[in-house]
């Protein structure tokens, strides 16, 4: 059975950081393109960023560069989603998705991805 499983979100104040993770189960992440979406209370869901199958390439909203950065550990099967100098604009939901191709799909291309974890609040608030 193919499924994501995200965890690491919190309370934090700006300025702070967080570690975001997608455990996955049934997949080869060294198959799949995984990506980071959010999704603020009102708006429409986003993408943050994409990581190749391969893992050499990635990309990110521009509003998280230089502060967000997206890794993976085959081993583990996981993903992850380092977050640093969060600022309030990054509260929101947090997912993972994977898209099955081993390119990341166009950026926040919502109906690329196959398979969505289930999501893990992040506040960014004093």
């Amino acid at each position: 059975q193919f499924r994501l499983v995200e965890s690491g979100g919190g309370l934090v104040q700006p300025g702070g950081s967080l570690r975001l993770s997608c455990v996955t189960s049934g997949f080869n992440v060294d198959a799949i393109a995984i990506g980071w979406f959010r999704q603020a209370a009102g708006k429409e869901r986003e993408g943050v960023s994409c990581i190749s199958s391969a893992g050499i390439r990635q990309n990110y909203l521009e509003s998280v560069k230089g502060r967000f950065t997206i890794s993976k550990d085959s081993v583990k099967n996981t993903a992850f989603l380092e977050m640093n100098n969060l600022e309030p604009e990054d509260t929101a939901v947090y997912y993972c998705a994977v898209a099955r191709r081993r390119a990341c799909p166009f950026p926040g291309r919502v109906v690329a991805y196959d398979v969505w974890g289930q999501g893990t609040q992040v506040t960014v608030s004093a």
